[in-house]
């Protein structure tokens, strides 16, 4: 697992503004935050160290936050604050532009520059769920004033790049669990990568990105096409590199740079397993045939997918299947739950 969990559920109520506040403190520069809702605020956030580079996911409670001249003289970390919201809305008022984001949208701060981000006006008891992201601008390969347009615009998480990363960071939430510490820095590149290929697609810059950059954000680009296309029994080599305009020996090299040797066919077989072991497992799926899991991920010969799967996990579909189901060990549990759900 990597990242600490916070409840304000697991606080007293009169401390709960106050802690979380300080929590907050510990992710961003020094601001002034205050909310409507302190005396029984409610918040859940997870702050998550890749690297030099800290992503806190949250829901909480609408708050304001107002970084200022002052706050601005007494500390300034020289990072870069990037926002996406996933639920709820925020207004941001950051150098002259003022603007309200709703789900899907993401905005770019620059500590050294005042902001406020305030919640919406319409007297509602309001909640937000959103990712935070806190990196040093010396990271991006962009200078800022190359980045500087970007600052307090809206920014849409629904196409290209930026979809990729919304994705990105909402599945870090999600994985978190499974995450092992020592991923932890390799993430972090991963992501600086993301957002430097996307900002550099925005400001139509992408040459200016060095070529490891560029290479880095392809290989993410890929990956993620690749994933959204599991299910397709077609998707090849050939398939992914015409959607990414480049040759398949290029392909081939990039996942041989990046993987140690793996091969595209691999990663993708390797996939598709790990997505049909998963649904072999899910309880909400005890109705679906075997044949119909395998057909979902894109495997569709069931005996080169009994034959791929035993090799990967040591059973069979089915003897995993009923492993997970129930734990029984006798082969005729085993037996006649392959009957039940074989045809």
């Amino acid at each position: 697992m990597i990242g600490t969990m916070f409840r304000t559920d697991d606080v007293p109520v009169e401390d709960r503004f106050d802690y979380w506040r300080e929590l907050i403190h510990r992710a961003i520069a020094p601001s002034d935050i205050s909310s409507e809702y302190a005396a029984d605020f409610w918040a859940e956030q997870r702050l998550m160290e890749l690297g030099p580079v800290m992503v806190w996911p949250t829901s909480c409670l609408t708050a304001r936050f107002v970084r200022n001249d002052r706050l601005i003289r007494q500390c300034d970390p020289e990072m870069y604050h990037l926002s996406l919201v996933l639920g709820g809305g925020l207004g941001l008022d950051h150098v002259g532009r003022t603007d309200f984001y709703g789900p899907h949208d993401l905005w770019l701060t620059d500590t050294s520059r005042p902001y406020e981000v305030h919640p919406p006006s319409d007297g509602n008891r309001n909640m937000v769920t959103g990712v935070g992201v806190d990196f040093p601008k010396a990271l991006l390969p962009l200078s800022p004033d190359r980045i500087r347009p970007l600052l307090g615009r809206r920014l849409s998480g629904r196409e290209g790049t930026g979809a990729l990363l919304t994705g990105f960071l909402a599945g870090l939430d999600r994985q978190s669990e499974f995450l092992q510490p020592s991923d932890a820095p390799r993430l972090g590149v991963v992501l600086v990568d993301l957002l430097a290929a996307w900002f550099a697609q925005v400001l139509e810059a992408e040459a200016a990105l060095p070529p490891e950059t560029r290479h880095r954000a392809m290989i993410a680009r890929i990956r993620a096409f690749v994933r959204a296309n599991l299910h397709d029994p077609e998707l090849t080599p050939p398939v992914i590199a015409a959607a990414h305009h480049i040759s398949v020996s290029y392909l081939h090299r990039l996942f041989q740079e990046d993987a140690q040797g793996e091969t595209v066919a691999a990663w993708i077989r390797a996939q598709r397993l790990e997505g049909a072991r998963r649904d072999l497992a899910n309880p909400a799926l005890r109705g679906t045939p075997i044949r119909a899991i395998a057909a979902r991920w894109g495997l569709l010969r069931a005996s080169d997918f009994t034959r791929a799967f035993r090799t990967a996990y040591g059973l069979s579909p089915m003897e995993y299947r009923v492993r997970e189901w129930s734990g029984w060990e006798g082969s005729g549990q085993k037996g006649s739950e392959w009957e039940q759900h074989r045809s």
